[in-house]
């Protein structure tokens, strides 16, 4: 089982992924085995956009993030509803976070891959 957090200060207008940070990728965005991935995050303001691809598949088209809390602190499952879903190796993860707010906005996330099949 894999498991990575992020918190991630994201400026007005620009987009972010956090599992491809220049210099500091993780390590298991493309799945070394088949998984079912979970997915929890949550942004500080309103007007962020969230869009999750899996290899060819669309799992969140373009979607508002659930908002509210302090940034930095992780959310959990009894805050937020998550992203789950089945993704098999070799597949590209991808969480692309879009700032349309005027000012920044952080999100703070994790996911966790439980190894299935």
């Amino acid at each position: 089982m894999a498991f990575f957090t992020w918190s991630r200060a994201i400026a007005a207008g620009a987009s972010d992924d956090p599992l491809d940070v220049a210099g500091n990728s993780w390590k298991y965005r493309y799945l070394p085995y088949d998984a079912i991935v979970e997915i929890i995050h949550r942004a500080t303001l309103v007007s962020c956009l969230v869009s999750v691809t899996s290899g060819s598949d669309e799992i969140v088209q373009e979607s508002p993030v659930s908002a509210g809390g302090t940034a930095g602190v992780i959310t959990g499952r009894l805050n937020v509803e998550p992203i789950t879903f089945k993704a098999k190796a070799g597949d590209l993860i991808t969480i692309r976070y879009r700032n349309t707010n005027a000012g920044a906005n952080t999100v703070d996330g994790s996911i966790e891959l439980t190894r299935s099949g």
